[in-house]
């Protein structure tokens, strides 16, 4: 669907979604999705040692897109 809207637009998969959320998430704390560099840090940080204390926490790499965990 995405493609399909890179071609229709003009603009980019990133700048689509960018659109998206601060037209649909205007409360958003980033104003855009968090990229692909970005959970992958995420992940990278979970498997490490550094997490070694991390217990039951739910991790979120949202940009603030997502209110609630439900």
């Amino acid at each position: 669907m995405l493609q399909e809207v890179k071609e229709n637009s003009g603009r980019s998969i990133e700048e689509t979604a960018a659109a998206f959320v601060r037209q649909n998430r205007p409360s958003s704390i980033l104003q855009r999705a968090a990229s692909v560099d970005e959970v992958a840090n995420l992940v990278v940080y979970a498997a490490s040692s550094r997490a070694s204390a991390t217990t039951g926490a739910a991790l979120r790499v949202d940009g603030g897109v997502v209110e609630t965990i439900v």
